[in-house]
């Protein structure tokens, strides 16, 4: 039988919602319980989600009983978080059935902060197992844990990887946000391939601590939302400096405060033949609608290319196979119930390879076979050239033209704009032939609040978020 009409409470957008609940309008029982009973419902067939906090409600009750004033700006939001970042009592499992029984003793530095805002953790996301860094060919979406996450789209549309269940979730409306994590493309492929926002934010900006890691250089966790304002306000909250992440303390604080018309007078760079697969009929049309409405708004359009784009068309994985060794071992030594290194979860995954590995561990593979250690000349190197073929003969001497942002047909860029640390976020542009499609923009370092601003005004003169019509339970 189809799914009931979905209550009114889930029409609202995070920025709208919060409005609501903070003003006591809504409460955030009312709110959570709609949301639980929606992502009950879909959930057995999009398989979207993990694991439920069961103790949704009761934080909903606790945030109730606040006095306005200590009302927080995320009050009464339910947001689900990607299993690869630490909830306390809730499993961080990466999508592995060998890590079901790691349970944080407490929050991420990004998860706090979102609770100290008053949002209410639903449960965790399900993803492509070790967000897509475990073998070749593995479906996106697919984890031991959480089984093959279904496009609400269509069952047969692509989810996109690795934070799938994220993107999933706040198309299908089980959730009003979700945090996903990106190394290369994982949040912003899940999101256009749902049809809703994605911010990939400069790399540091977020503290990473907490996040179960692939690769320090690239990671960064996100906001996969239904606006950009939503975008913006959960970037908001999320991101500053912790003294547990170097990296969060070199990167300033951006202003987050959304532009009205920010494109008018805006000059965007436009790639239209990127480096990598070539650019499809979709991907074409759901550019020229965008350049389009650029246009009409002010925007000043100029055709740039990448002088490295010949050197970027190749897949290179060797910073990320080096670091991920390293990285993880970190993270995998503060595990008190299941493997400690990723020397135990191949040997562990060997043990029982059908249920274990069932597209097997290529890359697990690759990465224990380096040092670990980041000492050797080829990771050196390997670093050396994607700063240079993404920064210095990349993306550096295109801003260096005066550019607010670049316009990528698509989701062609992401792995630029990832090995350069720079922010990216993806727009849709509507549906072609039934399918959500989208374009990529991308700014310097920093930008994110500029970025931000581009990309809402381009939404909202877009006509914003289009929903999937609820199917069959």
């Amino acid at each position: 039988m189809p799914i009931a009409t979905p209550d009114p409470i889930l029409d609202l957008d995070a920025a709208s919602l919060s409005a609501a609940t903070r003003r006591g309008d809504l409460t955030a029982q009312e709110v959570t319980r709609a949301y639980l009973a929606r992502l009950r419902a879909l959930n057995p067939r999009l398989r979207a989600v993990i694991t439920v906090n069961e103790s949704a409600e009761a934080d909903a009750e606790r945030l109730d009983a606040l006095p306005a004033e200590r009302r927080g700006h995320l009050h009464g939001l339910p947001i689900l978080i990607k299993d690869n970042i630490d909830v306390a009592a809730l499993p961080t499992t990466a999508g592995s059935l060998l890590m079901t029984r790691h349970v944080p003793e407490r929050d991420a530095p990004l998860v706090a902060r979102l609770r100290a805002a008053g949002a209410v953790i639903l449960g965790k996301a399900n993803l492509t197992e070790w967000a897509n860094f475990m073998t070749l060919g593995m479906p996106n979406g697919y984890s031991g844990a959480g089984g093959q996450t279904v496009n609400p789209w269509g069952e047969g549309l692509d989810t996109g990887g690795s934070s799938s269940g994220s993107g999933v979730a706040v198309a299908a409306r089980m959730c009003v946000a979700a945090i996903g994590t990106e190394t290369s493309g994982s949040i912003l492929s899940p999101a256009q391939q749902s049809g809703v926002i994605g911010l990939k934010p400069t790399v540091g900006l977020i503290p990473r601590t907490g996040v179960v890691p692939i690769s320090h250089s690239q990671d960064t966790a996100g906001p996969i939302t239904r606006s950009v304002r939503d975008a913006a306000l959960l970037l908001g909250v999320m991101a500053g400096p912790d003294d547990t992440d170097a990296a969060s303390r070199l990167i300033p604080v951006p202003d987050l405060t959304l532009q009205a018309g920010a494109l008018e007078g805006s000059v965007i760079g436009v790639l239209r033949d990127p480096p990598g697969s070539p650019v499809d009929e979709a991907e074409r049309a759901s550019l020229s609608r965008a350049e389009a409405v650029l246009i009409e708004a002010g925007a000043t359009l100029q055709d740039v290319t990448l002088e490295s784009a010949p050197e970027l068309s190749g897949w290179r994985l060797e910073v990320l196979v080096y670091e991920f060794k390293h990285d993880l071992n970190a993270y995998l030594a503060g595990v008190r119930d299941g493997p400690r290194s990723l020397a135990e979860v191949i040997e562990a995954n060997d043990t029982n390879p059908e249920r274990l590995q069932r597209y097997g561990q290529t890359l697990l593979y690759a990465a224990q076979g380096t040092r670990g250690d980041l000492s050797e000349r080829a990771y050196r190197e390997a670093r050396a050239r994607d700063l240079d073929q993404t920064r210095t003969r990349g993306l550096d001497p295109l801003f260096a033209l005066g550019l607010d942002a670049l316009l990528w047909p698509g989701l062609h860029g992401y792995a630029v704009g990832a090995k350069a640390g720079y922010p990216s976020v993806t727009v849709p542009t509507g549906l072609h032939d039934g399918t959500p499609t989208g374009v990529l923009l991308t700014g310097p370092a920093g930008s994110d609040g500029r970025l931000l601003s581009l990309a809402a005004d381009l939404n909202l003169r877009l006509g914003g978020v289009q929903f999937p019509p609820d199917a069959p339970a």
